[in-house]
């Protein structure tokens, strides 16, 4: 401290800021679509050489499944487009993958079912359009892959834009801490809806409050004579890990425990390590170094854990975006996953709090709860209105993730009324989802 002070910018500083941004890319500019050569292939070629060889089969067979399942697994191809075409210079901490699939519910600390966003492996610093043109394409990809009219699917984009606007206006209003405190819980938001949302929220709410640590385990394990439980090995999901990780394990679990907060580490104390498998999940990781540990005490009390690998942010890899001095140094110290566990903490409201991170000699490791009351609302199954709804609720969800960025004020200020950048960023939406779709045909067609 010294005895002069300089006050942080004012919100009508950073606000003029962002106005004054338009000057270098014009709103009108995020229409564009890259122009430089491209080579998806290329990057998915690249990206399996680095993934486990017996499981990149499998990832290739789930992304050829449909041009939406594509989509998901493509965020490396699009970081590198986006990083070849304007943006806006201004940016914030990111998802880096925020397609309509990687949100939904999940249980918070006071066992509350929460709505967020839910996947942070490629969370990074990243221009604030990044993750809107993610979502808004994903919205006309799946879309189109559900037959929706072209109406319907607009109306969703442009919805979801104009949600995003208010949201990241509104929160310009608000102070930091106020910002901070914002979340969005499942019972708060059923006003928000129609009759026909709602049903579709209680369904897949229903669905959620079923996905729990426990009923995992009972699916999962086989209890032997002794009462200690172990996994049931079905390939190519789960299956047995090797010796060499089998020694690992439990200097892994402490140095897990020396990541998260004393009650958590103490928690673990009660239990002990009784089984370990590795695990397949979702499209794009697949290939990725995956496992579930399952603790268990004296008593027979079981706690499920996911330790999943993190890898360099596509948002850094691809888009080439220099991070923030601090994150560098956290990662350069702590690996990728410290960088996953502090960006889930910034964007998400209420975080699981058994998030942890972890070095072995192969790869970084994030751990977090396994089915913790985790579930989606699957979209291709939405009638139109919930449709349109969902996709609302998503770019709310964005606003608020990159409310807590001080460079929010200046998105507000760019943005404006939201008109313009709501029909450049549906232009750009629907010209990628051609690119999208081409370089899905041109993939089923290497296969």
């Amino acid at each position: 401290m010294t005895t002069s002070w300089t006050a942080p910018h004012s919100a009508a500083t950073l606000l003029a800021a962002g106005v004054g941004s338009r000057k270098s890319t014009p709103r009108r500019a995020l229409a564009a679509l890259a122009n430089a050569p491209r080579d998806p292939l290329g990057i998915l070629d690249a990206q399996n050489r680095s993934r486990i060889p017996d499981l990149v089969p499998l990832r290739m067979t789930r992304m050829a499944a449909s041009p939406f399942a594509f989509y998901r697994g493509t965020a490396a191809l699009m970081a590198a487009d986006l990083a070849a075409a304007p943006h806006s210079g201004i940016l914030v901490a990111s998802c880096g993958d925020a397609h309509v699939s990687n949100f939904g519910f999940y249980a918070s600390a006071q066992r509350s079912l929460m709505f967020d966003l839910n996947d942070f492996d490629e969370a990074a610093w990243a221009p604030w359009e990044w993750d809107v043109k993610r979502l808004v394409a994903s919205i006309v990809i799946g879309g189109q892959a559900t037959g929706r009219p072209d109406s319907v699917i607009d109306e969703a984009a442009l919805a979801a834009v104009s949600a995003y606007v208010r949201g990241i206006r509104r929160a310009s209003t608000l102070s930091p801490t106020s910002r901070y405190f914002t979340h969005f819980d499942v019972e708060s938001t059923k006003g928000m809806l129609d009759k026909e949302s709602r049903r579709a929220i209680r369904s897949a709410v229903a669905q959620a409050e079923r996905r729990t640590g426990e009923r995992a385990v009972r699916r999962l394990t086989e209890e032997d004579a002794a009462g200690r439980r172990r996994f049931r090995h079905e390939a190519p999901t789960t299956t047995p890990i090797d010796e060499h990780q089998r020694a690992q394990v439990h200097d892994l679990v402490a140095q897990y425990r020396r990541t998260v907060n004393p009650d958590v580490a103490l928690l673990f104390q009660h239990y002990g390590v009784s089984d370990v498998a590795r695990r397949v999940v979702g499209v794009g990781s697949v290939g990725t170094r995956c496992f579930l540990v399952l603790f268990q005490d004296g008593d027979g009390n079981t706690l499920l854990m996911q330790p999943k690998q993190a890898v360099q942010s596509v948002l850094v890899e691809y888009g080439r975006i220099p991070q923030p001095q601090q994150l560098s140094d956290m990662i350069a110290a702590h690996g990728e996953g410290a960088r996953v566990v502090a960006m889930q903490r910034i964007l998400q409201a209420l975080s699981d709090p058994f998030l942890g991170h972890l070095r072995s000699d192969v790869a970084d490791f994030y751990a977090r709860q396994f089915h913790d009351m985790k579930g989606s609302v699957d979209v291709e199954e939405l009638d139109d209105g919930p449709f349109v709804s969902y996709a609302q609720a998503c770019a709310a969800t964005i606003a608020r993730a990159h409310s807590q960025s001080i460079t929010a004020t200046r998105v507000a200020g760019y943005v404006g009324g939201g008109r313009a950048v709501a029909t450049a960023i549906l232009d750009w939406a629907r010209g990628y989802a051609e690119v999208s779709l081409a370089d899905y045909q041109a993939f089923r067609a290497a296969r």
